[in-house]
């Protein structure tokens, strides 16, 4: 069995994009719905990929497909709470990218949960893995963590 995660600081990400909740994000619980997590995630990496010009979505060639997700829960966030998403890349390797974020509420220090997802990237015609793309790699590198920072992720 492996040790329980704790959750991360701001300091362990190194790009942030802020999200406010909607009231449709509540559950019946009065809590932001797990399910908005993950669109959370995927809202931090889309804005980044295209703001930084590695990602046109109507007519990028190599697009990115999610292979694998996970997210950890630590507090609940609920509305009318803002999300600071950080986002790092834990590996950039020859044809994926893990994105790990970290999402926090308000101003707190801590996150409230963190987690990643893969993107295997794919020609957009064939929906075959090719290398990741140079434009794609120079926006991602700035955000890459070392190997013992990446290894802190998984107990």
């Amino acid at each position: 069995m492996s040790a329980r995660v704790t959750p991360e600081r701001r300091s362990d990400y190194r790009h942030f994009r802020e999200i406010t909740t909607r009231w449709m994000d509540n559950d019946v619980y009065r809590h932001v719905n797990n399910v908005v997590y993950y669109s959370f995630f995927d809202t931090a990496v889309g804005h980044y990929l295209i703001e930084t010009g590695a990602l046109n979505i109507q007519n990028s060639p190599v697009i990115g497909l999610v292979a694998e997700t996970r997210c950890q829960y630590f507090s609940s966030l609920s509305f009318p709470s803002r999300v600071a998403a950080g986002l790092r890349v834990g590996r950039l390797g020859t044809t994926s990218v893990r994105y790990e974020i970290g999402l926090f509420r308000d101003a707190d220090d801590v996150a409230a949960a963190q987690g990643h997802f893969v993107h295997v990237y794919v020609d957009r015609a064939t929906s075959r893995p090719v290398p990741l793309p140079e434009k794609l790699r120079l926006v991602l590198s700035p955000l890459a963590v070392g190997a013992a920072d990446a290894s802190r992720q998984e107990a």
